[in-house]
């Protein structure tokens, strides 16, 4: 076998099957380094969804995302804007955006919904009128998005592109918004934004998997090179 190691066509395989396992190694470290990103994100979210509400008007410092977060207030129907391109449960939609006016003057961009799109995605839908009287919400706390700037233009009046400041109506007075979780009095015509499904468990497959496809390549190279070798010692004739 030491002898075929040493021909140019074993020294090329054998560098490609090296090559291979470690690209196989580094792609399993990636998806490994992937899986307890979402693990920590994942972690992350449940604590933050069990924690209690913090008041929004009481923080003593700016709020981190998925936060949860409490506050009352009442909506100013003139500025609400759609957010496009919101898919949820396998539909596309949008996010419905009404600034929040608070006791002290100040207001707060607030997502009180999901609007299912009933019709092209570029053109804006009906949007729900909040309720006239101050309401009391529970939500969490999301940093402002960056809009794309081919999103910046070109659509239509009371529809957006992304939850960026620099796009919407009002400024707001906090560096973020609230995604509504719950609500007193209740909504019954849009549907609250669905949390994301943080799932950990496919990265961990697909670091197995290339571990696997690692362990296949070193063993069909010495399965090769075995059975090459024995039969070169059967053509071989007997000294």
């Amino acid at each position: 076998m030491l002898a075929l190691l040493r021909t140019r066509r074993w020294i090329g395989f054998t560098t490609l099957v090296l090559v291979s396992i470690v690209a196989f190694g580094l792609l399993s470290r990636w998806q490994w380094h992937r899986a307890n990103e979402k693990q920590a994100q994942r972690i992350e979210l449940e604590q933050a969804a069990t924690a209690n509400p913090v008041e929004l008007t009481a923080l003593v410092a700016p709020a981190s995302d998925w936060q949860i977060i409490s506050t009352t207030g009442t909506y100013d129907s003139s500025t609400q804007v759609v957010v496009r391109q919101r898919p949820q449960d396998g539909r596309n939609g949008f996010w419905v955006l009404t600034p929040l006016m608070l006791a002290d003057a100040r207001s707060v961009w607030v997502v009180r919904g999901w609007l299912p799109a009933s019709s092209s995605a570029t053109t804006s839908p009906v949007i729900p009128e909040p309720p006239s009287e101050p309401v009391a919400i529970i939500g969490s706390w999301h940093g402002f998005e960056q809009i794309n700037e081919a999103s910046r233009t070109g659509l239509p009046a009371k529809m957006v592109g992304a939850v960026d400041p620099s796009v919407l109506p009002l400024t707001g007075d906090f560096a973020g918004y609230l995604r509504i979780t719950a609500t007193a009095p209740s909504q019954e015509v849009l549907a609250f934004v669905s949390a994301p499904q943080i799932d950990d468990t496919m990265n961990l497959s697909y670091a197995g998997q290339w571990l696997l496809f690692a362990g296949v390549a070193l063993v069909g190279w010495y399965v090769f090179l075995r059975r090459e070798a024995k039969e070169d010692a059967r053509d071989t004739p007997p000294v």
